[in-house]
């Protein structure tokens, strides 16, 4: 729990203060005679609190990289954190074994959320045979499946909007997606009978992912009493659900929620339903952040850059003209434009602002520019993506949306080399849902594309940094007007 507090004072001194331009004298390792990482002190970080204020947090990171260089270590009240920037840096972060490089206790926030037994509530060994379930689960055969219930889900949706009018793109998707995790993920008893009911107590479930709750996670404050009376609910939910289908003699169904339910341990023995619930809750609260952030960024961006709406919107022509009306995953993957305009929009707003690990075992990391620094065990370490999706020797005009640059004529995230691009994680840890958030977004985004015109109303939106997941602060209205692609 120390080491909890002490990132995520870190994180917040990130948010709220502005890193300062001051190298401390530089720290040999007794040990190796190598370099520590230089060090930025909490004063230092107070003196620039205004340029923060006025500059954000991404200004922050370039000046501290543009002086420290690639690693660093924040210092706050004799609380040390290194920050990892760029893939030449990144990859032991990434790629170590659990025993070398782990994630630590910060996540423990998450266990009043999804529950005992599951998660961060569990040893390292458990929690990664658990990861199989999930992998199994949403691995690409199984993908293919859910195309159509998620097609349908998007056309009945839409339906119910009028010939034209004006939305809040972030609340339709929020909705949206919550149906669609209904259909694949949740199974027919949540999708038809009390999807209002599970889609309100994930809104109550959401009092547990500010900054305070991370730090504090079990004060009994409103937001953590509506948390815990949310996660309460929609476990005995899940629970009865799990038991009535594994009474049952009716034929099993097809949804994610069934694939964990008959899954076997390594030992043969069944999985529980405290863990099927704990799982089930934890696949769709990440999903609901995740997508819900991602189709709305990929809507702003596109919708306040005409070339490459443009461009978006001739694709969807040629997949009429080649495919018909239909979609199914094959055609999803046929969409490389939409792809490169979904992707940029998340290299520039990933969900994740930073990611952070625990060194197990010290390591040394070595910088394009040649030094080497030794990482002491024990150090918290924080790979910021916000700022590396930006970096500008790998990225043209990172500050620019540029779909572009991830074209086969460019792939400038491949050319830059492994862990350039972390929108989704890398290595060992990388997001196991990245195809699955893909396809969500694809068969939005191309089914509105298709059928509307569309215009961003408010301004492009701000981040909201108060959310340890950024978001798009407040609402984020569209325009539409009902038209029709021509068919094939």
């Amino acid at each position: 729990m120390w080491s909890m507090v002490a990132l995520c004072t870190i994180i917040t001194a990130m948010v709220t203060t502005k890193l300062a331009r001051v190298r401390r004298p530089i720290t040999l390792n007794p040990k190796s005679k190598r370099p520590l990482p230089p060090v930025v002190n909490v004063i230092a970080l107070l003196e620039h609190l205004p340029r923060l204020c006025t500059k954000g947090v991404i200004a922050v990171m370039h000046d501290l990289y543009t002086r420290f260089g690639s690693v660093f270590t924040v210092s706050l009240f004799g609380l040390k954190a290194t920050f990892l920037v760029g893939p030449e840096v990144s990859a032991h972060f990434y790629q170590g074994m659990d025993s070398e490089i782990s994630q630590g206790d910060l996540y423990e926030f998450t266990v009043p959320m999804f529950g005992k037994g599951v998660g961060f509530d569990i040893d390292n060994a458990t929690r990664t045979e658990h990861l199989r379930f999930f992998i199994d689960a949403i691995k690409t055969s199984k993908l293919r499946n859910h195309v159509n219930s998620m097609v349908q889900e998007v056309e009945d949706y839409f339906a119910k909007w009028g010939e034209n009018g004006i939305v809040d793109i972030k609340h339709e998707f929020e909705k949206l997606l919550m149906l669609i995790s209904g259909h694949c993920l949740l199974g027919k008893e949540v999708r038809d009978n009390m999807f209002d009911e599970v889609f309100s107590l994930f809104h109550e479930l959401d009092s547990g992912v500010g900054l305070g709750s991370v730090i504090f996670p079990y004060i009994p404050i409103p937001s953590h009493i509506r948390r815990d009376k949310a996660h309460t609910k929609l476990a005995k939910i899940f629970s009865k659900i799990v038991r009535s289908r594994r009474d049952s003699n009716r034929p099993a169904e097809q949804d994610v929620l069934q694939y964990l339910i008959d899954s076997k341990h390594r030992d043969g023995s069944s999985t529980t339903e405290q863990e099927v619930t704990g799982w089930i809750i934890s696949m769709v609260f990440a999903g609901k952040h995740t997508s819900t952030n991602s189709t709305t960024w990929t809507g702003a961006c596109l919708l306040t850059h005409d070339k490459f709406l443009t461009e978006a919107l001739d694709e969807q022509k040629h997949m009429i003209q080649k495919h018909g009306d239909h979609i199914d995953y094959n055609v999803l993957l046929d969409m490389d434009i939409l792809h490169c305009c979904i992707k940029e929009a998340l290299r520039m707003h990933p969900v994740a602002p930073i990611i952070y690990r625990k060194a197990q075992k010290s390591f040394v990391v070595r910088t394009r520019e040649g030094d080497a620094y030794d990482i002491p065990e024990g150090h918290n370490l924080l790979s910021p993506m916000i700022f590396n999706n930006r970096l500008p020797y790998i990225y043209k005009d990172p500050h620019m949306y540029d779909p572009d640059r991830f074209a086969p004529k460019r792939e400038e995230d491949k050319v830059g080399g492994m862990f350039s691009y972390t929108s989704f994680g890398g290595g060992r840890h990388i997001c196991i849902g990245e195809a699955y958030a893909y396809m969500q977004i694809k068969v939005i985004w191309s089914h509105l594309l298709r059928n509307f015109e569309l215009k961003l109303e408010s301004p492009f939106p701000k981040t909201n940094w108060s959310k340890i997941l950024l978001e798009p602060w407040g609402k984020v209205m569209v325009s539409y007007k009902r038209r029709r692609l021509p068919t094939a």
